[in-house]
């Protein structure tokens, strides 16, 4: 009876090679050698990154303006593009169309002019703009252009002032995008902060800090969004309320880390390399910021990644239901109130596309928020 062979590692130059570079690479090479493995979180990391750029260079990819209407446009479907003309093969174009009402139905029906094509072009001039305040242009990625009865492309179709909703849903990006970012330094900072406190510390500072917690946490978390939201002025401006909605977002969303940084600083305070540090005469912040925080970076990362598609929800939330951005900023929510009123979805379900932005947003961080915690821990298989 033949033994069965067992298989032994590779002890080729290439084995070895891989093995010294893991033995001699840094935590965050470590990091990132984990993190492309995950091929899902690669892709995802990649699209986040064009949605950022889009939203800086809003100017240069939407057709049109965020205010720019279109007089007799007005809640207008998609527009459907071409790609044949009178039997033959044309390229992407668009007709011209012209507004009727329908008798029975009371809704606008647009009729295409199939007689005078107009193709759809990259880089062509439209309204100009000065991106990032610096740089002046009129180019825009992709359109008709300007000439004279050229008809616009509406490629997510437009609102009751007869807005492109694509052109806006790009616009929105800049605060919907940006919001977070703000809202997360100023949860982590006070999540993190009282958390450490109250798990290091303990004693009469952790009753008093869970004890806030739990009364954060026991209120419902829309009434409270509601409650602090009407105190704002509605005479602010834009920026004013920007900052506003980020304080909010942060005042409601620290409650749930810093709870969980307690439970990990209770368990990792007993370690042998706390009582190390303390018996080295480390400082209790050097402690806890420099020991203690790394030791769960993996939940960490998940939290921050989870607490991204959170705050965009929140402001969507707020602007949706009137009392986070108001008109004429443009955030996701912004755009949604118009499909409040169940007729308006029924009769313009394009209404609904901004939507998608918020669940994609959502998607790509939860994707990239696996990889990371994956490779937050690169010694595990």
């Amino acid at each position: 009876m033949s033994t069965p062979s067992i298989p032994m590692p590779s002890t080729g130059p290439a084995a070895v090679e891989k093995e010294d570079r893991t033995f001699y690479a840094t935590q965050w090479q470590l990091i990132w050698w984990k993190f492309r493995k995950h091929k899902l979180a690669v892709v995802s990391s990649v699209l986040l990154v064009l949605l950022y750029l889009s939203a800086i260079v809003a100017d240069f990819v939407a057709p049109y303006g965020a205010q720019q209407r279109f007089e007799g446009q007005q809640q207008q479907p998609p527009t459907v593009i071409y790609w044949m003309h009178k039997g033959s093969f044309y390229g992407p174009h668009v007709y011209p169309t012209k507004r009727k009402s329908d008798p029975k139905t009371f809704k606008f029906i647009f009729m295409p002019d199939e007689s005078k094509p107009m193709p759809i072009r990259f880089f062509v001039r439209g309204e100009p703009y000065q991106m990032l305040g610096l740089i002046k242009s009129d180019i825009h990625l992709i359109g008709t252009g300007n000439e004279k009865g050229a008809p616009p492309l509406f490629l997510f179709g437009t609102d009751r002032l007869g807005r492109d909703i694509f052109s806006r849903s790009f616009f929105a990006s800049r605060i919907s995008l940006s919001i977070p970012f703000l809202g997360i330094i100023l949860t982590f900072i006070i999540g993190l902060t009282l958390g450490g406190i109250s798990g290091y510390f303990g004693g009469i500072l952790d009753e008093i800090i869970q004890r806030i917690i739990d009364f954060i946490q026991s209120v419902p978390t829309i009434p409270l969004w509601i409650a602090l939201a009407s105190a704002l002025p509605r005479e602010w401006s834009t920026e004013k309320t920007f900052l506003a909605i980020t304080v909010i977002l942060s005042i409601v969303g620290w409650t749930g880390l810093a709870r969980v940084t307690r439970g990990k600083l209770l368990q990792l305070r007993e370690e042998d390399y706390t009582l190390a540090a303390q018996c080295a005469g480390a400082s209790e912040a050097r402690i806890i910021f420099r020991h203690l925080l790394p030791g769960f970076t993996s939940h960490l990362i998940v939290s921050l990644t989870n607490a991204v598609p959170a705050s965009i929800l929140g402001e969507t939330a707020l602007s949706f239901i009137g009392l986070g951005m108001q008109p004429p900023a443009v955030s996701w929510g912004v755009l949604l109130q118009d499909a409040q009123n169940l007729v308006a979805i029924a009769q313009q379900p394009w209404l609904m596309i901004p939507s998608l932005f918020v669940i994609l947003t959502g998607l790509l961080f939860s994707f990239i928020g696996d990889g990371l915690r994956d490779a937050a821990d690169p010694y595990t298989r």
